[in-house]
């Protein structure tokens, strides 16, 4: 098998030659960003297209989308997209990339194309119309060379798909984001017929399967138990029941929306996306809400407090959600009152553990009941764990398994599970972001050659103009501050007039920085008067001569670096800190 391999990639792009490239563009190294491209001959398919959100240390980045430079100049060659279900990390790069592509078909079923279209409607600056085609879990489709069929998926939006690819090279199964839940339809259901009948037809080529949950060992909580945690809850509660969840986790608000009315209460749903996602889930019939039920906020007055239930966003302690705005009395109608019942039904994304253990500890702060997924079964994932991923490698029995959607522990992780399965290790490829893997005649290989996937940084209305030197001068900031040095110079004294202007931002407080300030500015003195007198520091000695300037003109870009240099050194000796030193210098 080896040996066979290493001939494959010698010769896997002799000239007019076919195969199957898979490249992940995303979701290899984290959890988000998830693209792939099938590409076949002239024939590209992408799965998913969705962002990633920033890091701690990230300051000011919005999000994160793939990079589809492997795509530049073959934009009529993608023939489709299919998107597995409409979270974010799955649907969030669209408005972005869909144009840069050439705007090709979009593929998803309903619910996922109408928050689709919805978000779409927030770029106004995009002015492409999406190309949006309707397909359920019963469909087959042609794409290009591929001929796509799907199986329904269980996971915590309903209307979630897995992909079935009929290629040259044989069949490729993408999972999407999935889980198994045997005893309840609430999030939906994974059609593991359908996968088990590929199992018995000889298995599929490769199958990619969702390894976020690959760390957690037996079989995710089912929603029905969700239910009859959260009905206990309904029960116990003497006051309001503030629900706090994400608002994708529609079949889980359609099951809270029904206790509410069981138990005669009346709804408010708070922020914008609970909004628009229910409203979008109730008109397809994804949610039902009994007449009455839900009311506004300017008629929670007329009921007592043991009759109202409010739904709203900001689980994840975001500061200007609703939730956070009501922990620091800002929100324009809801007060905080001692027997309400704040209920996080979902579970902390990583990296915002902080944030939401601030809120929590102000609504306990109030005296309020909280109650998160860590006390109760009140929040069941949407991501399959070790026992129901062992499950599916064993009925789909493919010829090789490829882990997706994760980082790469878990990547690593889910391979012991397949090694579990029965998978031997040389039919297992862990592969990273960009990295391309060939099939041809029955046998997949990990390559060498890379795509590029370098991160593209959406901030405010810039897409990919944010670089590592900005991001790193960011860091710098948000860890040291900044010092600004402001120098005036005399052009025929050549002498600096007056005392340098000193700004600190984030670095120390100048009140208690006297001697440290006098030291500065005598140092600065020094080295603008010593700089300005040497050599170096005249234009038509410098490389960087332009012939806009007039030989002997003083080269302040040297200066600059001078001071720039030596204050840094200067401060870091007196304070250990690293500040960005900013000179500023006027000629006069």
């Amino acid at each position: 098998m080896r040996s066979f391999a290493r001939k494959h990639i010698e010769t896997a792009r002799m000239p007019g030659e076919k195969l199957l490239r898979v490249i992940p563009l995303g979701g290899m190294e984290e959890v988000g960003r998830n693209m792939t491209a099938l590409e076949y001959g002239n024939d590209i398919l992408i799965i998913d297209m969705g962002l990633q959100f920033p890091e701690e240390d990230m300051p000011g980045i919005d999000y994160i989308i793939p990079n589809i430079e492997y795509l530049k100049g073959r934009e009529k060659d993608v023939s489709g997209v299919i998107i597995t279900h409409a979270h974010y990390d799955h649907i969030g790069a669209i408005p972005h990339l869909i144009p840069k592509l050439g705007n090709p078909p979009i593929y998803g079923t309903d619910l996922t194309l109408a928050i689709i279209k919805k978000r779409h409607e927030e770029f106004k600056d995009i002015s492409c119309q999406l190309e949006l085609h309707e397909v359920n879990k019963d469909s087959r489709i042609r794409i290009g060379i591929f001929d796509v069929e799907f199986f329904g998926v269980s996971h915590n939006i309903p209307a979630s798909l897995g992909v079935i690819v009929h290629t040259p090279e044989g069949i490729v199964v993408h999972t999407g984001d999935f889980k198994v839940d045997e005893r309840s339809q609430i999030a939906g259901v994974t059609e593991l017929d359908k996968l088990a009948k590929l199992g018995q037809q000889g298995g599929p080529l490769l199958l990619m399967s969702d390894s976020t949950n690959a760390s957690q060992m037996g079989k995710q909580t089912s929603e029905m138990d969700i239910v009859t945690e959260l009905d206990d809850i309904f029960k116990e509660a003497r006051g309001r029941i503030i629900f706090g969840t994400f608002s994708s986790l529609l079949g889980r608000l359609n099951e809270i929306i029904q206790l509410g009315a069981k138990y005669n209460k009346k709804i408010i749903i708070e922020g914008r996306s609970m909004k628009s996602n229910i409203e979008i889930a109730k008109q397809l019939g994804y949610i039902t809400v009994p007449k009455g039920v839900i009311i506004s906020l300017e008629e929670m007055k007329h009921y007592p407090n043991d009759q109202i239930m409010i739904i709203a966003t900001g689980a994840q302690g975001e500061d200007r959600a609703v939730l956070m705005r009501i922990a620091n009395n800002e929100h324009r109608v809801i007060q905080i009152e001692p027997r309400d019942t704040f209920v996080f039904s979902s579970s902390v994304i990583p990296g915002n553990e902080r944030t939401v253990q601030r809120l929590i500890d102000k609504l306990y702060r109030e005296g309020v009941d909280v109650i998160n997924y860590r006390m109760m079964d009140i929040h069941a994932g949407g991501h399959a764990k070790q026992e129901d991923l062992q499950k599916v490698i064993e009925m789909t029995k493919p010829k090789f398994f490829m882990p997706i959607e994760g980082n790469h522990s878990f990547l690593c992780m889910h391979a012991k599970i397949a090694k579990k399965a029965g998978m031997p290790n040389d039919r297992i490829i862990i592969a990273d972001n960009g990295q391309i893997v060939e099939c041809k005649n029955g046998v997949c290989v990990k390559t060498k050659e890379k795509a590029p996937t370098d991160y593209v940084f959406v901030d405010g209305l810039g897409v990919g103009d944010v670089g590592d030197v900005v991001l790193r001068d960011r860091q710098m900031l948000a860890q040291d501050g900044m010092f600004v040095v402001i120098v005036t110079f005399d052009r025929h004294t050549r002498k600096v007039r007056g005392n340098a202007d000193l700004i600190s931002r984030g670095f120390v407080y100048m009140r208690e920085s006297k001697e440290l300030q006098m030291e500065v500015r005598r140092l600065v003195r020094k080295i603008v008067e010593q700089s300005a007198g040497n050599p170096r520091a005249l234009r038509a000695e410098q490389s960087s001569y332009d012939g806009n300037h007039a030989p002997g003109e003083i080269n302040w870009v040297y200066i600059k670096e001078n001071i720039r240099e030596e204050v840094g050194e200067f401060l870091y000796k007196q304070t250990h800190r690293h500040p960005m030193v900013i000179p500023v210098v006027i000629e006069v």
